[in-house]
């Protein structure tokens, strides 16, 4: 007995060792670390028993939270749409909410249906609106000939909000002088005069995509009064009780042709300090007078982007904190300073629209299956820099956006693309997207025309909680702490604004070879992340709340501070923001500017403020310290001048991550007593080496890829430290660096040197287990090959899960580790080696550490594989089967043209191989 509790003992220490060391290593998985989904209700044809067996098969699949957009629905089902908040869709609303809680599940909601934001209670009084003008002419002496009203059809309630007529080198208002009915009561005296009227009209957009209860015009999102309204209308159907919703949603900004509101004039003349009626002719005009135009248009765009800030995300994301919801927002597309909107919101979201090219080896990326969009690391760091300035914990991302054709999304072609986004500040993946589909509904089920179609109709659903639990583990991390980033880089909004062209400036993710790839802004930034340095971007709002503690910069009270602030080359700066900085610098902060800016923006007190800017920039009073850099000391900092912004870094010793050098790419977050780094390799090349971190201590290795762990090895060089990293093409690792004695012992194990590979050599069995639309029939293969080319009918459309099976003989067991591979994979394999279940293979490399299953004699091998849905949907078209059949935009292609996969190849399925084993000592 003595010898039993004594053995029991042990073995309740061991096991909370063992929990001890998971709890330090992997944090603890929350269900906002998970990946969710943009959840499309169709019709909000919703009900009970299916919105229950939906969420349960999500939930089982790693998913963390569903984000609710109703849109159109399915035709046939008519009688089975809820009109939006109605009484039953607010029953199937709270329905959700509490199910999923008891799931462990959240729950996110658009505020509206489709994009953008409108509906039946907007009327056109509230609607979308935008500058009409119209121009006259009228000589000495005479009268106008026609009434001062507006001539573009369904423009009944435009409103005369202007006229000002232009001659004789003076500018009159004659607003005064026009009747109810029109007629101006004014003539020239001498000369002649150009006479523009200036409307409030309405741009008539209605809601796209709007679901049954959700149609009408969109909202006016620049007047505080339309959008109460418009949030009135929640209020009511809420009754004002908050709602169990985590966060309220708004799509990015597609509000088109939106130019204008009715307290523009007013608005506009109190900001910036002269009247806009006086310039109609500049702000019409693209040519002309340019110095002149470009600033009243830079004026004009700045005003834009406070009645957005303050009339609409302001106010939006404070009605949501009245029910106890956050707010998230796409701030993307929106004619306004991005950083700031961002930064107004609780959770800021980008979105990846399109395909990037990765070096990797064996990534499909078919020229017919890509849009010619690239995601942009750079445009998702506006959303990203908004949250780490303000100390924010979650930045969220609509991910894998017409990522490739519908249907020929792998989950291995999915990864470097979320990685990019994680790199980039992301830690919050929402899958665009998921949509509501009856049990009734026959295969494919219900589908939105620009998901990825992560749905459990698809052929890939059984493996997908391969996919979810790596970016579960990341984002885990990723969650972690705060970001830790040194530098802190100023973007010259007023740049971008200072254009003559158009009128508002749309900064669209589609449209960055515009407004962003341009500029030096841009250069510099892609420049410092190549080369290893580590930043966010502050906005001149930022800027002028930020203060200065122990020389680094402090933009808010949960942020981590910044080592230097670096002033790209700019034409413009704020004369605010320029005396901030140098005030900064005064209080101890180290600033670089890469050139000193030229001019101030905007038309009010022009010579006035030019003549300020001088005096301030001639009394930085620089002296040469080093070849290309020069510095005038302040206070208790510092401004320096270079032109090479890396030179200058490493003047003042701020050191770079060398990890780059290798093609390697990071970010890093600040946890207690240490750091976090994710590192990814994106390169064509395996690595193997001993690199350098900035960051001193005990390094433990973690693999998010099946959560294994254990201590790297290191070495100390010149005072810094290398770590070992082994990374293939597609890899990624984390690094987790403290300074108290890690409670792990185990070190990591890498791998040696390869010995002989051991091949397959007996004959693989293959069976279908489950897809459609038919089963083929059992195969024995003597050699791997795509099942497409198989001798059965049945193989080239099927999609679905073939189970492969054949045994090996492991002669002796002497090496320190074993690693399979699969090589070619179509499109993810579920592995189980002499029953044990070894892990899904879900990208490249298609790789796994195999040893510990291994036995000396006789091994068996079962490898689950499932492929597209591309090769169904295919047959389907070719046999002419109806089975998209929606409201409006029904179902259209990558390039938007009516879809046809009739004409597509087969897509190769299967295990292809060739598959071995590899000891390595």
């Amino acid at each position: 007995m003595k010898r039993f509790f004594s053995i029991l003992i042990i073995a309740l220490s061991l096991t909370h060792y063992s929990f001890a060391q998971t709890k330090t290593v992997w944090p603890v998985m929350e269900k906002q670390m998970k990946p969710w989904v943009r959840w499309w209700w169709m019709g909000s044809a919703v009900d009970e028993k299916n919105l229950s067996q939906n969420l349960a098969t999500y939930q089982k699949a790693g998913i963390g939270g569903v984000e609710i957009t109703p849109i159109y629905g399915a035709v046939g089902y008519e009688s089975s749409y809820i009109d939006f908040l109605s009484p039953k869709w607010m029953k199937m609303l709270q329905f959700t909410v509490n199910k999923s809680n008891a799931l462990g599940l959240g729950v996110d909601m658009n505020t509206g249906t489709g994009w953008p934001f409108g509906g039946p209670q907007i009327k056109p009084e509230n609607a979308a609106t935008k500058l009409i003008t119209q121009k006259y002419s009228i000589k000495e002496g005479e009268k106008l000939s026609e009434p001062i009203k507006v001539k573009e059809a369904k423009q009944d309630l435009a409103k005369l909000q202007a006229v000002t007529a232009y001659g004789n080198d003076e500018i009159l208002n004659l607003l005064s002088q026009v009747d109810a009915n029109g007629n101006l009561n004014w003539s020239p005296s001498k000369g002649t005069y150009e006479i523009y009227a200036v409307f409030a009209g309405k741009t008539r957009q209605q809601v796209k995509r709007a679901a049954p209860g959700g149609e009408g015009f969109t909202l006016d999102h620049l007047d505080k009064n339309a959008v109460d309204t418009y949030l009135k209308r929640f209020d009511n159907a809420f009754a004002n009780k908050p709602q169990g919703v985590r966060s309220f949603f708004n799509d990015s900004y597609e509000v088109y042709g939106a130019t204008w509101t009715p307290t523009f004039l007013t608005v506009f003349k109190k900001n910036r300090g002269y009247d806009l009626s006086n310039y109609i002719k500049e702000l019409t005009a693209d040519d002309g007078d340019s110095e002149t135009i470009k600033r009243v248009k830079s004026d004009y765009r700045e005003t834009m982007n406070e009645l957005l800030l303050n009339n609409f995300t302001k106010t939006w994301t404070n009605w949501a904190h009245q029910y106890k919801s956050l707010s998230k927002n796409q701030a993307h597309g929106s004619p306004g300073n991005l950083l700031d909107l961002y930064s107004a919101v609780d959770i800021p979201e980008t979105e990846t629209f399109g395909s990037s090219a990765f070096a990797i080896p064996g990534l499909r990326r078919n020229k017919e299956d890509v849009r010619n969009v690239n995601p942009d690391p750079m445009m998702s760091k506006f959303a990203s820099s908004a949250a780490h300035t303000t100390g924010k914990k979650l930045v969220s991302s609509e991910t894998f956006t017409w990522l490739t054709e519908h249907f020929k999304t792998s989950f291995s072609q999915c990864k470097p693309e979320a990685e990019q986004l994680f790199l980039s500040g992301v830690n919050h993946i929402f899958y665009h997207g998921t949509t509501n589909s009856p049990s009734a509904a026959v295969w494919p089920g219900w589908l939105f025309y620009a998901s990825v179609q992560m749905n459990p109709t698809n052929s890939l659903w059984p493996q997908i909680d391969g996919l979810n639990n790596y970016i579960a583990r990341c984002q885990s991390v990723l969650q972690a702490g705060k970001a830790d980033n040194e530098l802190l880089i100023y973007w010259p909004v007023y740049d971008v604004w200072n254009q003559a062209k158009g009128l508002d400036i749309a900064l669209k993710v589609h449209d960055v070879d515009d407004w962003l790839h341009p500029t030096p802004f841009y250069k510099l930034a892609t420049s410092l992340s190549k080369n290893g340095y580590a930043f966010d971007f502050a906005s001149d709002n930022l800027l002028a709340q930020s203060t200065i503690a122990n020389g680094f910069v402090k933009t808010s009270a949960n942020a981590s501070p910044y080592q230097t602030l670096i002033i790209p080359q700019c034409e413009m700066i704020n004369l605010n923001t320029l005396n901030k900085v140098i005030a900064m610098a005064n209080a101890g902060a180290t600033v670089i500017f890469q050139e000193l800016p030229k001019d101030v923006p905007g038309l009010n007190d022009l010579p006035l403020r030019r003549l300020q800017l001088k005096t301030a920039l001639d009394k930085l009073n620089f002296i040469t310290v080093e070849s290309g850099i020069k510095q005038f000391k302040i206070g208790k900092g510092q401004i320096l001048l270079a032109n090479d912004i890396q030179k200058a870094l490493q003047f003042k010793s701020i050191r770079r991550e060398e990890l780059t050098d290798s093609g390697l790419q990071f970010i890093r977050r600040n946890i207690a007593g240490g750091k976090y780094y994710f590192v990814v390799n994106h390169t064509a090349n395996d690595i193997d080496s001993y690199l350098p971190i900035n960051e001193n201590g005990n390094v433990l290795l973690m693999d998010p890829q099946n959560g294994a762990y254990g201590l790297a090895a290191t070495k100390v060089e010149s005072g810094k430290t290398k770590v070992r990293l082994q990374l293939k093409s597609g890899e990624s690792i984390i690094l987790k660096i403290t300074q108290e004695k890690s409670l792990i012992t185990s070190a990591w194990r890498y791998l040696g040197k390869p010995a002989n590979q051991l091949a397959f050599t007996q004959t693989w069995n293959l069976h279908f287990t489950a897809g459609g639309p038919e089963l083929p029939a059992d195969q024995k293969l003597g050699k791997l090959v795509s099942w497409t080319e198989l001798y059965d009918n049945k193989v080239q459309s099927f999609s679905g899960t073939g189970v492969y099976t054949t045994t090996f003989n492991l002669p002796e067991k002497n090496a320190k580790e074993y690693v399979l591979n699969l090589n070619q994979v179509d499109e993810s394999a579920r592995v189980y080696i002499n029953g044990q279940d070894v892990g899904i293979l879900w990208s490249i490399p298609f790789q796994a550490r195999v040893g510990k299953y291994l036995k000396v004699g006789a091994n068996s091998i079962k490898i689950e594989v499932v492929n597209l849905m591309a090769n169904r949907i295919r047959d389907m078209d070719i046999k002419k089967i109806k089975w998209r059949n929606y409201h409006e935009i029904n179902f259209v292609d990558i390039n938007y043209k009516d879809f046809d996969a009739s004409k597509w190849s087969v897509m190769p399925s299967g295990l292809i191989g060739p598959v071995f084993i590899t000891p390595y000592n």
